[in-house]
């Protein structure tokens, strides 16, 4: 045990309980919405705006966003940014709108794909409302292969969006304002509950500027689909409505998988997101895995980073996804994927290297829902976390990559680097400025609120 942690230890014998108001204290709710207010209904103004990569993201992009049901298949303007305030003539890309009802009312969806595009340039764009515009935005095109590369790496964010994930997203974007690339390890809401909409909603919020100023690209979750017809035999997972249209993702996906999975290419590399909900509860494991299988294959790249929801090494007591290993770890190693960023079990833990440096397994989360680890994790994994959100940045340059995982407010707790030497590749652990590793006390539960603390 590190001697910080065991001085804390030792502080804390006499450390005064929570007080009564503490332990009495009702729980914050998921959503801050009250019961009866309607805070996020679509209207003329567009909102819920996000872009993502193109398979070429260096040639394209995709963005979606929202209305009310008055407003069908409108346009998204483009033109390269200049210092001007007029924006000249810009081209014009007519969306397709797809209608969702929620507890917020009917909504149109729109969905713009921006192609023909050049490399490593910035674009002015903004989307259509009603007789409305939004402001707009900036975005810049991935450059070619060879330049370097910022990107951002968040686990779960899923519960109370906008009380605490809001501070993780804005740490983030301070500590990499160059960041060009946002991945999301899955269930980014909760949903199930009768408010998927303002749960959505808040999610959006949260982000802020992030979805408009880089690309998104996120991997479904679990709490992404719902269960129906519930505790009867006939009972099934389904994809959650919102999925297909909140985001305009590449439809390149494994089959069975077609709206869940897809891959793209971002400068120096190949990201492939999979479906493990689908994978585990829906039978294509092996689909995924001989898609996965192809896409590894044909990669020019010299990293490769695979996004998914559920670890394919669980860090929380009782969770085991085994399908995973059987049908898509063999894919991963005989590739030589570099990256494996998942979400889920709500800890941190970076899986320690077995024969080979590569690939590296991380399990993070960003939001406010917390579990404790497994006495395995605790034995496999170094640096571990509880009761920690984090967010992570990944700095590609050549032949390094760089990771870097940050707490909430923005201490270093975990750093490495992947270095290629154009034969081989190593892992070098880079411990200099880390805090100690968090442990929490709890009651014996697999999650909820710690009593308890310490580095």
């Amino acid at each position: 045990m590190p001697l910080r942690a065991l001085f804390g230890l030792l502080l804390c014998a006499g450390c005064a309980p929570l007080s009564a108001q503490d332990a009495t204290r009702a729980p914050e709710p998921n959503t801050r919405v009250p019961a009866g207010v309607v805070r996020y209904a679509p209207s003329v103004f567009p909102d819920r705006i996000v872009l993502s990569p193109a398979q070429d993201a260096a040639h394209g992009f995709a963005v979606a966003w929202r209305t009310d049901a008055t407003v069908a298949a409108p346009v998204l303007e483009i033109v390269t940014a200049g210092d001007s305030p007029d924006m000249g003539t810009p081209r014009q890309v007519r969306a397709s709108s797809r209608e969702l009802r929620t507890e917020n009312g009917i909504a149109q969806h729109h969905r713009a794909d921006v192609d023909g595009l050049l490399a490593d340039t910035l674009y002015a764009w903004r989307v259509q409302g009603g007789g409305t515009w939004s402001a707009w935005h900036h975005a810049r095109t991935a450059p070619a292969p060879g330049a370097p590369l910022a990107l951002l790496y968040f686990g779960d964010t899923q519960n109370k969006n906008v009380s605490l994930t809001t501070r993780v997203v804005r740490e983030a974007m301070r500590h990499a304002p160059d960041a060009r690339l946002a991945l999301f390890a899955g269930d980014l809401v909760s949903g199930g509950d009768g408010e998927d909409d303002n749960e959505w909603g808040e999610w959006f919020e949260a982000n802020e500027s992030l979805p408009t100023s880089m690309a998104v690209a996120p991997a479904p979750g679990n709490h992404e689909y719902f269960e129906e017809f519930e505790d009867t035999p006939r009972e099934r997972r389904v994809l959650g409505a919102h999925w297909p249209l909140q985001f305009a993702l590449p439809g390149n996906g494994a089959p069975g998988a077609e709206r869940t999975s897809y891959w793209f290419d971002y400068q120096d590399v190949r990201v492939a997101v999979i479906d493990g909900t689908s994978a585990l509860d829906l039978g294509t494991a092996q689909a995924q895995a001989r898609w996965l299988d192809g896409v590894l294959a044909a990669s020019p790249h010299r990293w490769n980073i695979v996004v998914t929801h559920q670890p394919f090494y669980s860090p929380r007591a009782g969770r085991d996804n085994a399908l995973l290993r059987k049908h898509l770890l063999p894919v991963i190693r005989r590739h030589a994927v570099d990256l494996v960023l998942q979400g889920h079990d709500h800890v941190y833990g970076r899986r320690l290297p077995g024969e080979a440096p590569t690939p590296v397994f991380v399990v993070s989360v960003a939001g406010a829902k917390q579990y404790r680890l497994s006495e395995q994790a605790q034995r496999t994994m170094r640096p571990v976390a509880e009761d920690t959100q984090l967010f992570q940045v990944v700095r590609i340059d050549g032949a390094r990559l760089r990771y870097e995982a940050r707490t909430a407010t923005g201490r270093l707790y975990d750093a490495f680097e992947l270095r290629d030497d154009g034969s081989a590749k190593s892992l070098v652990d880079l411990p200099e400025g880390r805090i100690d590793e968090r442990r929490c006390e709890r009651a014996k539960t697999l999650k909820g609120r710690a009593d308890r603390c310490w580095e």
